[in-house]
């Protein structure tokens, strides 16, 4: 049941954690002991068809524990932190209002900091720029723009990978744009957002052994593709409106295996690479999380990890048994 929580703000919780750290299992588990509703935050999971790549809980789970957020676009669709926000605003109060909890459970880090501090004015996404960059990159390499990107907003180069080439198209989009670095803005949108009205806790679940995590984020992916990720892909390949420039095609995985149907790799080519760009999502996710000081962070491999998170809940008064 709901819990007499602090002030007048009904409670919520963010499950957040790196790739392969559990997350699904504890939001499940965390429903059948309690009033949560889930919320996905997975900038991948948005989208229809893209199930095995994004490691979509299954629609036999979802029947039982139904998840929110989960396929409401196409992939040809484009999906932003400002349209999650709004979606997940919505989806918050209407479980609010149900008199359950929001458990909001996911790793896009980006997602989550949008939902709890709001969003500066950013422009929309712009075509003829991004085909631009797109073709710098295809020219000079995505490490020349993040150097250019570098010069132009150092702090926010710093958080963003060499090898993400997503986050840097869209911060020299924005810079194109508006003549202003992201930094400048996202900070304006802090000072100008209202700020979420819930009372939030917020938990961290991961492996303590990074070893661990690398060996699980492997060991997913070869069951992806055991699963038949490669046909998956091959749907949308198949498809004339999908290409690597299309946002939900950059998703880890999913692009490696764009470039094995391309031709470009061989398969074995495609798996180590896709294993590497998990383990760097992995890494940019963790480093995401460990800047948030307010976190509860538990271990994911704990055969007490629900027991305890419940009772931190309990404790938080976010919860009453």
């Amino acid at each position: 049941m709901l819990s007499k929580t602090e002030g007048q703000h009904p409670p919520a919780i963010f499950l957040m954690g790196p790739t392969a750290s559990g997350k699904t299992e504890l939001a499940i588990e965390l429903t059948r002991q309690t009033h949560c509703s889930i919320i996905s935050v997975d900038s991948t999971m948005v989208y229809r068809g893209m199930d095995i790549g994004s490691a979509k809980p299954s629609a036999a789970v979802r029947a039982i524990t139904p998840h929110r957020l989960i396929d409401i676009r196409d992939p040809v669709d484009t999906y932003s932190a400002a349209q999650f926000r709004d979606d997940a605003l919505r989806e918050m109060a209407d479980i609010t209002a149900a008199g359950r909890i929001p458990l909001l459970v996911g790793g896009t880090m980006l997602y989550f900091r949008a939902l709890e501090r709001g969003l500066a004015p950013l422009p929309e996404a712009n075509t003829e720029v991004r085909a631009r960059l797109a073709a710098q990159a295809e020219q000079h390499g995505w490490a020349a723009l993040h150097a250019r990107l570098a010069t132009l907003d150092p702090a926010l180069a710093l958080r963003i990978h060499p090898n993400d080439p997503q986050r840097i198209q869209r911060a020299l989009e924005i810079i194109e744009l508006t003549g202003r670095p992201p930094t400048e803005l996202f900070a304006l949108g802090e000072i100008q957002a209202s700020g979420l009205p819930y009372h939030l806790i917020k938990l961290v679940i991961s492996p303590a052994d990074r070893t661990l995590l690398q060996q699980r984020i492997a060991a997913r992916l070869i069951q992806m593709l055991g699963e038949g990720l490669v046909s998956e892909v091959e749907v949308l390949y198949n498809r004339k409106d999908l290409s690597l420039h299309t946002p939900a095609l950059r998703a880890v995985g999913y692009r490696q295996v764009w470039e094995y149907l391309m031709g470009n790799i061989d398969f074995a080519k495609m798996q180590e690479q896709a294993i590497v760009a998990t383990r760097q999502l992995a890494r940019r996710q963790l480093t995401w999380l460990r800047a948030e000081s307010v976190n509860q962070w538990f271990e994911s491999t704990d055969p007490e990890l629900t027991a305890r998170t419940l009772r931190l809940l309990e404790q938080s008064c976010i919860i009453n048994f």
